[in-house]
């Protein structure tokens, strides 16, 4: 288990599709144990978002996927 991730969360994110943006951004804050609330907190969206998110079951509608963009662009950034 990532530390602050169940494992179930990390098992969906591995099985999910790499190319979701969604998917893209929950294993970036895995590799940083970014904590979801952070992540929901600076996303301005719930927690339940950032974890549908994260498996694949949903993805940034087009307003905040400019949003979720520029944020891990950040992260990469500051690798």
């Amino acid at each position: 288990m990532i530390y602050g991730y169940s494992a179930r969360l990390v098992t969906l994110n591995k099985e999910a599709s790499g190319h979701l943006l969604g998917v893209k951004l929950g294993r970036e804050c895995m590799e940083r144990n970014l904590p979801v609330t952070q992540v929901a907190r600076e996303l301005e969206v719930s927690r339940q978002t950032i974890y549908n998110w994260f498996c694949g079951k949903g993805c940034p509608r087009r307003d905040k996927a400019a949003v979720v963009t520029a944020y891990l662009a950040r992260l990469k950034k500051n690798k």
